[in-house]
């Protein structure tokens, strides 16, 4: 072939790929070129990417909701809830227990609180019903770990927070997670042990998520690497929480917010 028309074809091939890249689309959208779409900061209502929303059952990680948000709380629940009043955590009047202190999962239905306002000791359902309190915090069922199936265990933790719903169905439910226990309550083998207590907290999230409700694990933040409760956050007896432990509770439940 002579040197013109090799000449003659070099300059075709360049004018073909010379119109191609003018043709090409220019307007590709973001699924066409695998770029995730950038947000327009022309639309006051545009959200940033990082913003976080509660649309899962178990509370993520929030910004601070402060104070003002656990003083809309409610607590009800066992004896690692009556500590919240008794290390003066939290005012009294948003503790409610009984007057023994515990609360026990497999006896909510007949079961009795001292109403704060009054000093009566109550059914839960008459309470609830006549403060209507803008969140409940159920922390309760390491009573129950040990001698309840997960029927049994599911029916009981359903039926009460049916009973709040139906005397209060505004009333926002929070299921807490059980605490975990130290090393040296679990020596004590009488069924109350953190592989049960974990599984009992897989069950309250699958009642959460069947009640319409939310679950916190604040339980998270009480464990060592081992997966007990750290004995700084203990009282001593290897079961229930000090002033520290519940604090960090109440800093785990403002920061993982339904707002």
């Amino acid at each position: 072939m002579s040197k013109k028309y090799i000449a003659l074809a070099a300059a075709l091939i360049m004018l073909l790929c010379v119109l191609c890249a003018c043709g090409k689309d220019e307007t590709e959208t973001p699924e066409e070129t695998g770029t995730p779409p950038a947000v327009s900061t022309d639309d006051p209502n545009a959200q940033p990417s990082a913003a976080v929303e509660q649309t899962s059952v178990e509370l993520g990680e929030t910004a601070d909701a402060g104070d003002g948000y656990i003083s809309k709380m409610v607590f009800i629940g066992d004896s690692t809830t009556y500590g919240l009043k008794a290390y003066e955590v939290l005012d009294a009047s948003q503790v409610w227990t009984p007057s023994s202190g515990t609360l026990a999962l497999f006896n909510q239905s007949i079961a009795t609180i001292v109403y704060p306002p009054t000093g009566e000791e109550i059914p839960i359902t008459d309470a609830v019903g006549r403060a209507k309190p803008e969140y409940v915090v159920l922390t309760i069922g390491v009573n129950g770990v040990s001698m309840m199936d997960e029927q049994q265990f599911k029916e009981q933790y359903t039926a009460l927070i049916e009973r709040i719903k139906s005397v209060s169905p505004g009333t926002r439910i929070i299921c807490n997670s059980i605490y975990p226990v130290e090393a040296m309550y679990e020596a004590k083998d009488n069924g109350i042990n953190n592989a049960v207590i974990d599984r009992a907290n897989g069950w309250i999230l699958q009642i959460a998520e069947a009640t319409g409700t939310h679950f916190t694990n604040s339980a998270s933040v009480l464990k060592g690497s081992d997966g007990k409760l750290v004995s700084d956050y203990g009282n001593g007896d290897g079961i229930h929480l000090n002033a520290v432990g519940f604090e960090r509770v109440i800093d785990y439940l403002k920061t993982h917010a339904w707002l």
